[in-house]
Order: C-alpha cells, then structure tokens, then sequence
C-alpha cells in the first residue's frame, strides 16, 4: 500500500453536481474538467471478503462468484453499475479471488468450441461485460480491516472525484437500476447518497442506521450515522444496503484508519464524519433487495429471479407447490 503522507483530515473544496460555467465568447458553458469531476463515473466493487457464511464452498470459490440461477452475483452487480452510467470499474480484490478477473475477460477457447459446435444459444449466454481495456482495475486489499478498508484501497484508481460502491452481496430486482436511481438523486442533490430501506427494530445490530433529519417518504437528510446499534439505541430502523454514492472527501477520514464496531475501520465511521459538509441523503429505493450473504436470502434471491424467467417460472413453480404441498418438509 501506498504510503500516506498526511494522515490527517484535509476538508477539500465541496463537490456540486452541477459543472461551473465558463465564458466563452460571451456564452456561458460547462467546464469540461469540472463536469468530468462531478459526475459518477466509477464504482469500487469491495470483493476481497472471506465468505465465511458459506463455507465450505468459499473456500474454493470467491463468494461473488455464487449464482443466482445461472450468473454469478458479481455480474449482477456490474451490470446495474453499467446500466447506471458508470464508466470504470474498481475491484478491490483479496487472495483467492482469481476466478473474478477471469470471469470479466475473454474465454478465446471456450467461444472456439462453442462456434464449431453451432451453440449459437450458449455463446450469447457468455456474452458478459467485458469493458474495453483501461475500464477495469483490480487492487489487493492484503489484510481484511473492514469495508472503510476496502473502499480506501481504491483511493488511487478513483481519485478526487464522486464514486460509487457496490457490495454483490445486496442483489436488487428492480425495473430501474438502484444505482442509477441514487445517480439521478446525486445529479439533484450533489452530494452524499446511501440507498436505504426500513428493516425490524431488533435487525438493526446488523446495520448502518440512520439519524434522520428530515424525511418526505422518498429521501431522508441525514444528520447522523450509527453502525450496528443495539435495538434500544438505534435513532430509526432506516438502515443502509450494499449500494453508495460517496464524494472524495472520504478517503481523508478513511486515512486515519481508525477501528469501529467489530474492531475493523468501518465505512459508516467516515461517511457519518462528513456530514455537514454536503448533503447527505438517504433514498428509499424502488425494488427488492436481498441480502445474499445470508443462506435464505441467497435462496430466496434465486427463487425470485428463476420465477422471472419466462422459460423457468412454471418449472420452479411447480416445484415449490411439490415442496408446500408435502407435510414431511
């Protein structure tokens, strides 16, 4: 890792959604730079965790790369980040996960085989994003301290402009992409955006919970952060999900590499730090989302997405009415 100089918070200039203009000629238009700066053009995909609630699968097979019917999560996960506008993708990978690079490159032998054999079917299947080159970046996290961590590993790759996170462990199932509907509520507010959803009281030591200043149903302004408080403490049940928009700034906090819950540098530590400083919202996003780090949210997940297959929903539904149907389960 890269040494960091100054491991104290600088406050950097605060990011507007909105390019600055410029003269020219009498006429007033955006700054090129300052419009490539403000917009979310990279995701940091933290994949470097140890899957220990699966095991012993995950001690072969990166957690990322389990599937939901027939694509692994992490490809559900680009594609929503591809849907939402973002142009570079960032994995912040950890031992063992080679399979990932490999999944998002060119298999030359495989389409061989699959041409010569006429699976004309079976080549559209392997027809995954693969971005151009200099789009994808991969950087080791060495030790695993946490998701603030993760995200400060790819300080570098996303340098001083707004980025996104994505955790595959949050499947969404949405007609608009959840990432690019919090893209659309950053082009409004300009700053900090989590996507969040209501969860049970006695849930929320799983979380980051929000302290909710204002809320109109649909947005929440944030005052104030807590990472997995106990039920009797937490100031709401909104908790956050696996997706963020986050300005740079955060990477100043995350350079102090201070411990939270759990021992490990917590991203909700940083983000709540920053508050005040932009806007920060919270959005209550339209879909479903599952939580694919849990056994029955995982199986629930491929349950929901092999129903929404035309071509699989009247097996599986049978299948379920076989299982619902026999007293002996």
């Amino acid at each position: 890792l890269l040494a960091i100089a100054d491991t104290t918070c600088q406050k950097s200039a605060r990011f507007s959604a909105r390019p600055t203009p410029v003269s020219v000629s009498g006429t007033d238009v955006p700054d090129m730079e300052s419009f490539l700066t403000n917009r979310v053009r990279k995701a940091v995909f933290p994949v470097g965790g140890l899957g220990t609630r699966f095991l012993p699968v995950t001690k072969a097979v990166p957690k990322e790369m389990l599937p939901v019917v027939d694509k692994p999560l992490i490809q559900y996960a680009v594609e929503e980040a591809l849907a939402a506008g973002i142009e570079e993708i960032i994995f912040v990978t950890g031992r063992g996960k080679a399979a990932i690079e490999d999944f998002f490159d060119h298999s030359f032998e495989l389409r061989q085989v699959l041409g010569e054999r006429g699976k004309d079917a079976e080549l559209h299947t392997i027809d995954i994003p693969v971005l151009e080159p200099g789009r994808i970046a991969y950087t080791r996290q060495q030790d695993p301290l946490g998701l603030g961590h993760a995200v400060w590993c790819a300080r570098e790759l996303v340098g001083n402009e707004p980025f996104a996170v994505l955790l595959a462990d949050d499947l969404v199932m949405a007609d608009t992409p959840c990432l690019k509907q919090m893209v659309d509520v950053f082009d409004e507010t300009g700053g900090n955006v989590v996507a969040v959803q209501d969860v049970p009281r006695e849930h929320t030591n799983r979380y980051g919970i929000l302290d909710v200043a204002s809320d109109d149903g649909r947005l929440a302004e944030i005052k104030g952060l807590v990472e997995k408080p106990d039920p009797a403490d937490a100031p709401s049940t909104l908790s956050i999900i696996g997706r963020y928009i986050l300005l740079p700034e955060v990477f100043g906090y995350l350079s102090e590499r201070k411990k939270g819950a759990g021992g490990e540098i917590q991203l909700t530590d940083s983000m709540a730090r920053m508050i005040g400083e932009a806007p920060f919202h919270g959005l209550r996003f339209e879909g479903t989302r599952f939580d694919c780090g849990d056994k029955a949210g995982f199986f629930e997940a491929n349950v929901a997405f092999a129903l929404a297959r035309t071509e699989l929903h009247d097996q599986i539904h049978s299948v379920i009415q076989k299982y619902a149907a026999d007293e002996s389960c």
